[in-house]
């Protein structure tokens, strides 16, 4: 038997054993000792192998696997640029801490340097990321404690080995240690805030939702389908100064990271203190700003809030959502596509402006597992990310922009046959930088507007994927309430770009007209 045969069974078997049971490979020369190891596996029924043949695709699409079951997800590659090309998932794995294995192979270390092909500095490549060079069996239960990890594996010929043994047999499970943090006691007084980021931490909502309750404080959250408590449109009536004013809290306790909205930035600067709740601070955002800081959610004890400071805020969403149409616009569409998802279904939301319409437009409910990249908040790779979601529920669902979508596009040779509908906001361009303060400098359409001008329809339909076409919310209502089987993609007509960004503006108007009316501001 070959060494590098023994290292890649030693290695897979005790990935099998701590609980490692997905595996998504991208094939290639340098890795078939591990290759053939995962497929005996399989074959085995002990693990479940994905051939990918894009590795950027594939870094994404398991990152989706392990951002939908919580387990760490393994992605194996050859040497040289394809380990490379995980580069980006790496980097949302390291920001939103998911549980990312990256196993590269590589050529003996004796080769580094010397000129040999497909030969690089691998054990380096992902920044931040703990790497681990290995050409000999390593102890593997003590490095899978959260986060990505990277196993940089060195394979020296023969790759291949004739031997017969069977080697996985007796294998068994073992389980990986957990760490326990015990909360902090913790006193508030005066008028509090919760605002809940996108990522919430990496918090389970069945531990933070019930404390949100308890604590009896107004709460917002940038992703208000999974806050039921929250108030609804914040983001678009605190953009009103006079209304950030009147609804100033003397503290806020910010869950993960702080939401993309300029308005709710705003009021967390201007308020005095700022507690922060995210474990990541340990490792990641090492220096995050607050007055206190904690890695778990603490025992409060809540005390001296306003008589009138809840229903406060309460009215000011009441009145905005008062202001809400039903012009058909993005904002429209999306609000359409979150009210009606079904209970137990999955969404996932692309980055860019899509994720700030459901922040600012979408009712809060419960009942929809979200997902989005919001590590990094990159476009890329949003199509191969759910589709690994999607292998983890029924019915899954997808928003995002035309130009993420585009940029992912080799995802489609290889789609799932999951039940997948992806509502693709068609404005022929970056919708989101009308909205930003480029708007209207010159050389604006082709630097930051960046029309596609292809037909979409086309494209999808050559990879016979099924595909059509909404231009109003009953369409919507539609096409969420009558699910099909398999992927489709649907087209969804909206407003120019420029029409788009007068909309809002105009939208923004008429809601804090309507708050501040509401409020005795006017």
């Amino acid at each position: 038997m070959s060494n590098s045969t023994k290292l890649a069974r030693a290695t897979i078997c005790q990935l099998i054993e701590l609980g490692v049971t997905q595996y998504v490979l991208s094939p290639g020369s340098r890795n078939a000792p591990l290759s053939i190891a995962l497929y005996q596996a399989e074959q085995k029924g002990l693990v479940e192998v994905t051939v990918k043949i894009d590795e950027r695709g594939a870094g994404f699409y398991a990152l989706g696997l392990s951002k939908a079951s919580g387990e760490y997800v393994a992605v194996v590659c050859t040497s040289g640029t394809a380990a490379a090309n995980y580069y980006p998932a790496a980097l949302e794995a390291y920001h939103s801490a998911n549980k990312l294995l990256i196993i590269t192979a590589d050529r003996p270390a004796r080769l580094r340097k010397t000129g040999a092909n497909q030969t690089t500095d691998q054990v380096q490549m992902y920044k931040n990321i703990t790497s681990h060079d290995l050409h000999e069996q390593l102890e593997l239960s003590q490095i899978l404690l959260g986060g990505p990890i990277h196993l940089n594996i060195q394979f020296d010929e023969p790759l291949l080995s004739d031997d017969q043994e069977d080697w996985l047999q007796g294998i068994r499970h073992l389980e990986l240690p957990k760490s326990i943090r015990t909360p902090r006691k913790f006193s508030a007084a005066g008028n509090g805030l919760i605002v809940v980021g996108h990522d919430h931490g990496g918090i389970d909502y069945a531990e933070l939702l019930p404390w949100i309750t308890d604590t009896g404080l107004p709460v917002i959250a940038e992703d208000p389908i999974s806050v039921p408590m929250a108030q609804a449109h914040a983001s678009l009536f605190l953009a009103d100064e006079i209304i950030r004013n009147f609804l100033q809290p003397d503290y806020v306790f910010i869950i993960g990271r702080t939401t993309l909205s300029r308005s709710t930035n705003a009021l967390i600067r201007a308020t005095k203190s700022q507690y922060v709740i995210d474990p990541r601070m340990v490792k990641i955002d090492t220096e995050r700003a607050a007055t206190e800081k904690f890695l778990t959610l603490p025992e409060l004890k809540i005390e001296g809030a306003s008589a009138d400071w809840n229903e406060k805020w309460i009215t000011a969403s009441a009145r905005a959502a008062s202001a809400i149409n039903n012009e058909w616009s993005e904002s429209e569409a999306l609000r359409s596509v979150t009210s009606e998802l079904p209970e137990g279904s999955a969404l996932f939301v692309g980055s860019s402006r899509p994720i700030r319409d459901i922040e600012g437009f979408a009712a809060p409910r419960s009942g929809v597992s979200v997902f989005a990249n919001r590590g990094l908040a990159g476009i890329d790779g949003n199509t191969s990310t759910v589709f690994g979601i999607s292998q983890h529920f029924k019915h899954t669902y997808a928003v995002m922009g035309d130009i993420t979508f585009l940029h992912d596009l080799s995802a489609l040779v290889d789609a799932p046959t999951t039940n997948l509908t992806i509502f693709l906001i068609d404005n022929n361009g970056g919708g989101i930088f009308s909205t930003l303060p480029q708007a209207g400098v010159v050389g604006f359409e082709k630097i930051f507007g960046t029309p596609h001008n292809k037909n979409i329809e086309s494209i999808v339909s050559a990879f016979g994927i099924e595909i059509s076409r909404v231009k109003t919310s009953a369409d919507i209502e539609r096409e969420v309430i009558h699910p099909h089987q398999g992927v489709k993609v649907v087209i969804v007509e909206v407003p120019t770009r420029d029409e788009m960004a007068s909309h809002l503006k105009e939208f923004y108007q008429r809601v804090s007209s309507a708050v501040r009316i509401g409020a005795n501001l006017a």
